[in-house]
């Protein structure tokens, strides 16, 4: 069994209310870390840390809107004055399914406002201070949709193939100071907002899946864990979990 070394280290998530962000919630905190939760949806954030947390001693739910510099600013001082960050998961997204000829210009910058400039802003300063400390971890959770090019997909890919960069560039710059930064990039996952398209788009969703079904939010969680664990030596690595649709 892996041991992960993170029981006592804190974890900031981003996005972490429902869907992946939950599941990821509830991995690292089955392994014993401190949890920073972000989520612009206050109440559900609040009831996830509370359902998991009781006490509220182990994770502190931060209600925080990405697409806003200021905001990510006055959430990270929150959660800094709470506990220094040992893992970054940058997890938040905005996705948008629509052409490019069909996406206004106002979405195309907020789905890259929420999706590559906060994750940007966020790891720059939490990365400054893992670096004088010598050890941290960041994962963030690109996409299949940032590798593979798709009509509907424009906005939202482009931002996640930004962010597989944006991976490979900081763990460049902090591989030096013990800090390793790698992405993970999923497919399909098994979320009501996934399910919400009815049975047959996606029957024909799994149906282009070599394993024949989507991932579970808790299997990709899973590598995350890996990820930020103590021993990992991988740093500006992508990560695919996406059932064999994507092989290289």
């Amino acid at each position: 069994m892996l041991d992960t070394g993170l029981a006592g280290r804190t974890v900031l998530i981003t996005g972490s209310a429902q869907g992946l962000g939950a599941a990821l919630v509830r991995a690292f905190h089955a392994e014993g870390a401190y949890i920073a939760a972000l989520d612009i949806d206050d109440a559900a954030n609040r009831a996830l840390a509370t359902g998991l947390d009781p006490d509220g001693e182990r994770i502190l739910p931060v209600r925080a809107d990405l697409r806003d510099p200021g905001a990510i600013d006055a959430a990270y001082a929150t959660v800094r004055a709470w506990r220094p960050v040992d893992v970054l998961v940058n997890n938040a997204a905005r996705p948008l399914a629509k052409t490019l000829w069909e996406i206004t210009p106002e979405e195309w910058d907020e789905v890259f406002a929420v999706n590559l400039r906060a994750v940007f802003l966020l790891t720059r300063a939490v990365a400054a201070d893992m670096r004088e400390r010598g050890f941290g971890r960041i994962v963030n959770m690109a996409s299949l949709a940032g590798q593979t090019p798709r009509p509907t997909g424009a906005a939202y890919g482009t931002s996640k193939a930004g962010l597989i960069s944006l991976t490979r560039v900081f763990a460049a710059e902090l591989a030096a100071y013990g800090v390793t930064v790698n992405a993970v990039a999923p497919a399909m996952i098994d979320t009501p907002m996934v399910r919400s398209v009815g049975p047959d788009a996606l029957a024909e969703l799994v149906a282009q899946v070599p394993l024949g079904r989507i991932a579970t939010p808790e299997e990709v969680a899973r590598v995350a864990v890996f990820l930020a664990s103590r021993e990992t030596f991988a740093t500006g690595a992508t990560y695919d979990v996406n059932g064999g649709t994507l092989m290289r």
